[in-house]
């Protein structure tokens, strides 16, 4: 879910960037990043060029530092950033809008997988049931299978709905901090399918 910057958007975020101070090449990447909350890391091809391109239109400057280059906003470039105000702050709500589609994709995964395990608990509990109705009675004095099966479903349950409300508390931190990769998502995926297997397995059961 990589936002995409349009024509010219990412020349004019590069200039925000060092307005706020002298960066190097792998300043300004890392800055791009963190932004973005890592779902948009730019390469150093994508981001020399047009700081080469800014330097000849005479909106920034360079001056080496040991074996760094770094680059300065001019005061071209500052009345450059000036004018596109308005701009600026439309890319800005879009950045924000990116983040929030990601933390809506994160909150719909993490309540679908939460849903099949607790399908998952649901039939097996009703296959534990079935299978004591099934069986011949040893002892009137045994306990009864299905309320140790519904007992069973019900601290299941507590411990999924803890585990989600806790869960998502963790990812509405990380996308307020703007860390929340789209990597990060694919693995929650991946561990959750993971977990959900290993409970089918325990079952005895099959993934579909």
């Amino acid at each position: 879910m990589s936002p995409v910057f349009s024509h010219g958007s990412l020349r004019l975020y590069l200039l925000s960037l060092l307005a706020e101070g002298p960066k190097h090449g792998y300043e300004l990447i890392q800055s791009l990043s963190d932004r973005f909350g890592g779902t948009y890391s730019p390469s150093a091809g994508t981001i020399y060029p047009r700081l080469a391109k800014l330097e000849e239109e005479g909106l920034v400057s360079k001056e080496s530092d040991g074996r760094k280059t770094v680059y300065s906003i001019t005061d071209v470039g500052r009345r450059e950033l000036e004018g596109r105000q308005g701009d600026l702050d439309a890319i800005e709500l879009e950045l924000t809008d990116s983040v929030r589609r990601l933390a809506d994709t994160v909150r719909t995964g993490v309540t679908d997988a939460m849903r099949s395990l607790k399908a998952d608990l649901a039939s097996a509990a009703r296959q534990a049931s079935q299978s004591s109705s099934s069986a011949p009675s040893v002892s009137t004095e045994e306990p009864d299978d299905r309320v140790a099966s519904r007992i069973a479903l019900h601290d299941a349950d507590m411990v999924i709905a803890q585990f989600r409300q806790q869960l998502r508390s963790d990812l509405r931190q990380q996308v307020a901090t703007g860390s929340l990769t789209d990597a990060t998502v694919q693995q929650l995926r991946t561990d959750l399918d993971r977990v959900r297997d290993g409970i089918r397995a325990a079952f005895g059961t099959t993934t579909e």
